[in-house]
C-alpha cells in the first residue's frame, strides 16, 4: 500500500491548513517542487489577489506536475471545506459553484491541490453573487506558425492606438505561453456582446488594413505568419489567465505585466520580447510594483 503524502500544517492568514508533497516535482526541466510554486504564490499574492478579487476562478490542475495528465476544474473540488468563500453561477442551462480567492488562505488551499494556472472571466459578481457587466475588456493575441512576440508587440502597438483613441486605458500582458494579451477597464455599462462586437470590428479593420500581420477568423490555415487577434475572449463564457498566474510550461513562465516601452522595443528588435519567469515576475513586481494596476477598481 502506498504510503500517504507527507503533510505539512501551515498558518496562513489567521488559518491553519495542511499542505503536502512539498518535494515533488512540478516542472522537471527547472525541477522546480511544489514548495516552490506555493512559495511563488505565497510572495506574488500582494498583487495577484485584487485581480482575482470577485472573479469566479477556473483552475488548471497538474497533480504529476506539467508533463503529466491535468484538467480544467470549475466548479469547487470535492472535499472543500466549509470556510472557502464561493459562488454559483447559473447558465441557461447549468449551475456552477466557483471558488472565490478572496485572501492568501484560499489562494494557497487551491494551488495545494495543483492548480498551476488560474483563469477568470472578464466580469466580476456582486456581493449577492450575480454577475455585472464586464469591468473590462481583451484583447488576445496568438501567434500563429512563424510568428512570435515580436509580431504580437507589432499587433499591440497598434491595438493600443485604437484604444486609446477611445477613451481607454491600454495595458500590455505577456502571457507565460506564445502570445500577449491588451487589456483595458472599462467602466461597467456594456455588455459582453457589446465588448465582443467592439474588439471583432477592431479586429476586422486591422486585418483589412495590417493582412501580412493580422488575422480576425479562426480558421487557422490562415494563421500562418499571422496573429490571430482573438475577439471572442470577452465574450461572457470565456476566460483568460489573470496576471501574475504561472503557465504550466516546461519553465515556470508567468503571465507578466508589461510596459509600453518594452512593447516598442520588443516590436523593432528581430528577437522580440521574451516571456519572463517567476523570478522575473517578482523583480519587476519590486521594482515597478503593479504595472497591471490601472485594471484595478479606483
Amino acid at each position: 500500500m502506498a504510503e500517504d503524502p507527507v503533510k505539512v500544517t501551515v498558518e496562513v492568514a489567521g488559518r491553519r491548513l495542511a499542505v503536502s508533497n512539498l518535494d515533488k516535482v512540478l516542472f522537471p526541466a527547472t525541477e522546480t517542487t511544489k514548495g516552490e510554486v506555493l512559495a511563488y504564490y505565497a510572495r506574488i499574492a500582494p498583487v495577484l489577489l485584487p485581480h482575482l478579487a470577485r472573479r469566479p476562478v477556473t483552475r488548471i490542475r497538474f497533480p504529476e506536475g506539467v508533463e503529466g495528465l491535468s484538467f480544467f476544474e470549475k466548479n469547487l473540488p470535492s472535499g472543500a471545506p466549509a470556510w472557502l468563500p464561493r459562488v454559483t453561477v447559473r447558465t441557461t442551462s447549468d449551475a456552477l459553484t466557483y471558488p472565490l480567492v478572496t485572501g492568501l488562505d484560499a489562494l494557497t488551499y487551491l494551488v495545494n491541490l495543483a492548480s498551476l494556472e488560474l483563469h477568470v472571466p472578464q466580469w466580476q459578481v456582486d456581493a449577492d453573487g450575480m454577475p455585472l457587466p464586464p469591468d473590462r475588456l481583451v484583447v488576445d493575441l496568438d501567434p500563429g506558425p512563424g510568428a512570435g512576440l515580436r509580431e504580437c508587440s507589432q499587433v499591440a502597438l497598434l491595438v493600443r492606438e485604437r484604444l486609446e483613441r477611445i477613451g481607454l486605458t491600454p495595458v500590455p500582458v505577456t502571457s507565460g505561453s506564445k502570445g500577449m494579451q491588451v487589456y483595458a477597464a472599462l467602466p461597467g455599462s456594456h455588455s459582453s456582446e457589446d465588448m465582443s462586437a467592439l474588439t471583432q470590428a477592431m479586429a476586422q479593420e486591422l486585418t483589412a488594413t495590417q493582412p501580412e500581420l493580422v488575422v480576425w477568423r479562426m480558421t487557422k490555415s490562415l494563421r500562418p505568419g499571422k496573429v490571430f487577434l482573438d475577439w471572442s475572449q470577452n465574450a461572457a463564457a470565456k476566460t483568460t489567465i489573470s496576471p501574475y498566474s504561472l503557465r504550466a510550461k516546461a519553465a515556470p513562465f508567468v503571465a507578466t505585466p508589461r510596459r509600453w516601452t518594452e512593447v516598442q522595443e520588443g516590436a523593432a528588435r528581430e528577437d522580440g520580447l521574451v516571456q519572463e519567469t517567476w523570478e522575473q515576475a517578482l523583480r519587476r513586481v519590486e521594482r515597478f510594483g503593479d504595472l497591471a494596476a490601472a485594471l484595478l477598481p479606483h
